[in-house]
């Protein structure tokens, strides 16, 4: 097991999970702690690297597309500290996130977990229920329904018609955006059959938001809207499906077989592994095999 602890917080990686749990440091961000702890699948991760800097260096995680609803909600607009896939580091616990690093990337590599866009969410988004009151108004979702309910800081022609309530089955989409310099941020859901071009700031399906400290965890529920709503790809699936099939204009070419010499240097990476001892006997013949298999 590799783990490092900060006041960041704590990563701990077994083999098959890496576990991220915020710190207690009044640094952390509000995001984050509510958030809580994360468990990450090794079939999620994309990758993982250490940055390190003169006074302290940044553990930072790259799960694959449609892996988690939080990224897919928020567009990748999380700043480094309300992302909860960032760990600022010592100096003296370098060695520590390097150690870190090689074991997951290590894992990644003998696992084979391909680079390609998850079909389904590998993590389940924010527990519910959940309500955050921020900008001009609270949304709160039960992990069926939604309901917007506006303050004396909303417009009066959107607040005019009252309490807004959402089912799953009336949002076609839902969108998380921070304030960034005089441009503001919302919390915005899109219903089917009624698309409206109106600003966050008339829109009574959006949460204007103002860039205070509060403004993130809007985020969260975003990400448990999205995380209940179909997946991206079972979406693009069924617009393939509704378009006409393409007229083949002749013979279709065939796939281009697999680099050889890439899955030479693959062999390679595998052999240095095993003589260094990091692989196993059992763990090197099995990752050879698949290699050779691909040939």
């Amino acid at each position: 097991m590799a783990e490092i602890i900060q006041r960041d917080g704590t990563w701990t990686f077994d083999g098959e999970t890496l576990r991220l749990v915020p710190g207690h440091d009044k640094n952390v961000s509000l995001l984050r702690k509510t958030l809580g702890e994360l468990a990450v699948p090794l079939t999620a991760l994309a990758g993982i690297a250490f940055e390190q800097g003169k006074k302290s260096g940044r553990l930072r995680l790259r799960l694959r597309d449609g892996a988690d609803p939080l990224l897919q909600a928020t567009g990748g607009k999380l700043t480094g500290g309300a992302d909860p896939y960032q760990l600022t580091v010592d100096p003296d616990r370098y060695g520590v996130a390097e150690y870190l690093v090689d074991e997951v990337r290590n894992a990644h590599l003998i696992e084979q977990v391909p680079a390609a866009s998850c079909p389904d969410y590998l993590l389940s988004g924010p527990s519910v229920p959940l309500s955050v009151s921020a900008g001009d108004g609270t949304a709160s979702f039960d992990g069926e329904n939604v309901r917007l309910e506006w303050n004396w800081k909303t417009e009066d022609a959107k607040s005019a018609a009252g309490t807004r309530s959402l089912t799953l089955d009336d949002i076609a989409a839902v969108e998380w955006q921070p304030a960034v310099g005089l441009e503001n941020g919302y919390l915005r859901f899109t219903v089917k059959n009624a698309p409206t071009k109106a600003p966050p700031k008339y829109d009574p399906n959006s949460v204007e938001l103002w860039g205070f400290k509060k403004d993130p965890l809007m985020a969260l529920v975003a990400a448990a809207v999205q995380a209940r709503l179909p997946h991206p790809s079972a979406a693009a699936a069924a617009a393939q499906a509704d378009s006409p099939p393409a007229v083949p204009a002749g013979p279709a070419p065939q796939a281009p077989a697999e680099d050889h010499d890439a899955l030479l240097r693959r062999l390679r990476e595998l052999g240095e592994l095993h003589q260094a001892g990091i692989l196993t006997d059992d763990e090197f013949s099995t990752a050879k095999q698949a290699v050779l298999r691909r040939m």
